[in-house]
């Protein structure tokens, strides 16, 4: 039997694991491990004032908060923008012991995002308005935070990290939150720089992002992106991801949350997963090469999910890991 470590590497290569890779609660068991520096520029409290000096406020019973106001409400106050030391030597205890807490599961390295940390700054309006009016300035506050990227891709490839993930998610339910043109002048050659990096230092790509995005997926599968975790396919169609992007980047979803998951009948979710599985993961003769990694959402009640549904899903991954692949789950 393979290691949690070697199931999640033989997926993400198309190397033939010999069962799927899975993030579930406890209950159902996970193959991968987390670490985090601490305290991260990337922090999203559910309610006080980040470092950047965004002031946060918790909406309902969610485990996310929002930002009520934002620190850079005028370029001209760029310079007096309170800017996390990413080389404070204190951040990094955290990351002490990681690889030997992890054992032998997969452990992934949190990093920052270079989108929704943007427009926790300036506020979305904001960030909309400069990719026209200051594309130079916001230009400059995407270096910086592609630079402390950087950083943190070498401290985690020291501590022994296997991968990389930073959340941004691009998408409305239809579309783009932005003109992909825009996203490609701005946003694609600093994703690229930190992807680069990524695998420069051995860690393989994640990418979280929501909403209607498959007018970037090419682009992010181009410079350098292994794996996607969106919480929702159906807004874009299981076989539309899985006719243009199946083989070519590795899928890491849950029964998609707003839809199925949240409002379907456990039969329902069942039939779903196995679709997710067949759809979006590689199958040669038979077999599955990779390409999918089932998880679930971590945030059940934010989300309306539940205890059955979650039962429903997860049991349903693990026996198509057992019937499909032929081995115990």
């Amino acid at each position: 039997m393979m290691t949690s470590r070697e199931v999640v590497r033989r997926t993400l290569a198309f190397d033939f694991p010999d069962r799927l890779a899975r993030d579930f609660p406890e209950r159902y068991g996970s193959d991968f491990a987390w670490c985090g520096i601490d305290p991260s520029p990337d922090a999203r409290p559910r309610s006080g004032v980040d470092e950047w000096g965004a002031v946060w406020h918790n909406i309902g019973v969610s485990s996310l908060g929002e930002v009520k106001e934002f620190p850079l409400r005028g370029w001209a106050d760029f310079d007096r923008l309170s800017i996390p030391d990413i080389h404070d030597p204190r951040r990094y205890t955290a990351l002490e012991g990681a690889r030997e807490r992890a054992g032998d599961r997969f452990l992934l390295g949190n990093g920052i995002s270079i989108y929704e940390r943007v427009h926790f700054i300036r506020g979305l309006e904001n960030t909309w308005a400069d990719i026209y009016d200051a594309p130079e300035q916001l230009g400059s506050l995407l270096d910086l935070l592609t630079d402390m990227n950087l950083v943190l891709i070498e401290r985690y490839a020291a501590a022994g990290c296997d991968g990389y993930i930073f959340c941004d998610d691009w998408g409305l339910q239809t579309r783009l939150m932005i003109a992909p043109a825009s996203w490609r002048k701005l946003w694609k050659p600093r994703y690229a720089r930190i992807y680069a990096a990524a695998h420069a230092a051995g860690l393989a790509t994640f990418l979280h992002s929501c909403g209607h995005i498959v007018a970037i997926l090419d682009d992010l599968i181009e410079i350098g992106l292994d794996v996607i975790q969106m919480d929702q396919q159906e807004n874009m169609g299981l076989e539309l991801l899985g006719e243009r992007f199946a083989g070519r980047i590795t899928f890491w979803n849950p029964v998609d949350i707003q839809m199925t998951m949240a409002r379907g009948a456990p039969d329902e979710i069942r039939a779903y997963a196995r679709r997710m599985a067949l759809t979006l993961g590689r199958w040669e003769q038979g077999r599955f090469a990779g390409g999918f990694l089932p998880k679930w959402y971590p945030d059940p009640a934010g989300a309306g999910h539940r205890q059955e549904a979650i039962d429903a899903m997860c049991e349903a991954f693990l026996a198509i890991s057992r019937a499909d692949l032929g081995v115990p789950a």
